[in-house]
């Protein structure tokens, strides 16, 4: 098996824009993982992850019991490095043409 790559991404506290559930409102952020292979492919849509981060596609705020909270958005990501595509992890052959198809 490859090596993992980790992307981390840390979201902080702030407040909501236009767009968003309740603009101006205060969301509560967090620490997210995702995972890819070690190899071209994985370093190929690396790439192409930071620049959807760049451009705010990977994250969105929902409302989750009254509270407004940052979540992953609609590019699938590997949050588990085993378990399999129903645990959103590996392996799972598909994931990576998969993505890059929504990236």
């Amino acid at each position: 098996r490859d090596t993992k790559l980790q992307p981390l991404f840390k979201m902080s506290y702030s407040c909501s824009k236009v767009g968003d559930p309740h603009p101006g409102q205060p969301y509560k952020g967090g620490n997210f993982c995702a995972f890819l292979p070690d190899n071209k492919e994985g370093l190929k849509t690396a790439k192409l992850l930071k620049k959807a981060f760049e451009r705010g596609l990977t994250f969105q705020i929902k409302s989750c019991n009254g509270e407004e909270r940052v979540t992953w958005g609609f590019i699938p990501h590997k949050t588990s490095w085993d378990g399999g595509k129903a645990r959103n992890g590996y392996p799972d052959a598909q994931y990576l043409h998969e993505v890059n198809t929504v990236l």
